[in-house]
């Protein structure tokens, strides 16, 4: 990496949601994050501001009517908790965008055209986009003396071949209403694939990776000697695999169904799909460890939701080797595929005939470390790689500036 910066320069990462903003000022070089937090319930009658810096955590609860507050909250924490960011040598600010579709290809200095480029490509990201350009707008309004570099989530997945991205629908509304597949994460799928080589000691370019980022949202990746060729998620982040609260692949007639029988508008069904299906439509629960405690205690709702979870993810896994004739890799990552044993032994049980063997004892312990948790035997090496999007924006800034 070509770098502007040096060990005391940092970089401001924001990532705006519809009702939040996730932030952490990372050192781009060594990856140290000098403070992190998370402003939540943005427009409710109370937010809650979660700061986090030198081993200590602040906590506030508090009317924040906007993301301009928001940011301004933030900013004061920063002031009065720490770190100083008069002194903390802020080279830019990073932000965090979903959808970049074929406009951008990498992540881009941000200016007015820039800002309303993102802002036209809402209709494709309607959850997502819009909240990203109200932080980017703020951003730039109250940290003005600093670059702003976004960063888009689908330019990993700019890669992929004509024959993965397009939908087998006529070209020419295709075309006019701009609808492929531009898959999601990729800032995850593109830092994790890359760790994976780096802690095994090869080169990115000699492997074939899937990399399973396991969230709230959730999506898989086939990665063909560091360049993606194939992903889980679509047009939007609703294709794919189960999610949190989210579908996953479905019948898309099932939309025509719910308008003619149960008198359902575009707009209720999308939050049908988006808000109240997955794990937590079938359960009643988006979290895992309540799900794991609603199992134990034989909730059979709970058993199919992880059933219909685990055999997806199983043949997104076959279906990705397929895709790349071999596999040297599979990577979990984010918070279920980091930190839940029980469904990456589930999702990989049985695939001993593909080459897959998972150790118990290396599987079952939770630690902080990207590692392996095959065993020797196993012809396709199976790790476990903390993702950090947020490291992985900041390294991409600095490229940005210092180009």
């Amino acid at each position: 990496m070509t770098s502007l910066a040096t060990a005391h320069d940092t970089v401001l990462v924001l990532n705006s949601g519809s009702s939040s903003v996730k932030y952490q000022l990372v050192d781009p070089v060594d990856g140290t994050p000098l403070a992190s937090g998370l402003v939540e319930r943005i427009g409710e009658d109370t937010g809650v501001v979660t700061h986090k810096h030198d081993g200590s955590v602040t906590k506030r609860e508090q009317p924040i009517k906007n993301h301009t507050e928001a940011l301004e909250v933030v900013l004061a924490l920063f002031d009065e908790v720490g770190p100083n960011l008069a002194e903390a040598h802020i080279v830019a600010v990073g932000h965090r965008v979903v959808q970049g579709a074929d406009v951008f290809a990498g992540p881009t200095l941000i200016d007015d055209q820039v800002q309303q480029d993102i802002a036209a490509l809402s209709p494709l990201a309607p959850l997502h986009n819009p909240p990203n350009v109200e932080g980017i707008a703020v951003g730039r309004r109250l940290l003005a003396e600093v670059p702003h570099v976004a960063v888009f989530d689908t330019s990993f997945f700019r890669t992929l071949p004509p024959a993965a991205y397009t939908y087998a629908l006529r070209k020419d509304v295709a075309e006019k209403y701009s609808v492929r597949r531009y898959g999601a994460h990729g800032t995850s799928h593109e830092f994790v694939s890359q760790e994976a080589a780096r802690v095994l000691g090869r080169d990115a370019a000699e492997l074939n990776t899937i990399v399973l980022h396991l969230g709230n949202g959730a999506s898989a990746s086939a990665v063909r000697g560091g360049v993606a060729v194939e992903t889980s998620m679509g047009l939007t982040p609703l294709e794919g695999l189960v999610m949190g609260t989210r579908t996953g692949d479905i019948d898309p007639a099932v939309v025509f169904h719910l308008a003619r029988n149960a008198g359902m508008d575009i707009e209720q069904i999308d939050h049908l799909f988006n808000k109240e299906s997955g794990i937590k439509g079938l359960s009643g629960e988006n979290d895992f460890r309540e799900l794991h405690k609603l199992i134990a205690a034989g909730n059979e709702d709970a058993k199919l939701a992880l059933d219909v979870y685990i055999h997806r993810l199983r043949k997104y896994i076959g279906a990705y080797f397929a895709v790349l004739g071999h596999v040297d890799v599979i990577a979990f990552t984010a918070g279920v595929g980091e930190n839940d044993h029980v469904v990456r032994e589930l999702v990989l049980e049985g695939l001993e005939p593909m080459g897959i063997e998972i150790d118990p004892a290396k599987n079952e312990p939770r630690s902080g470390d990207a590692r392996i948790i095959s065993t020797e035997q196993s012809r396709t090496t199976v790790m476990v790689v903390p993702t950090n999007e947020e490291l992985a924006i900041a390294r991409q800034v600095v490229d940005v500036i210092s180009a």
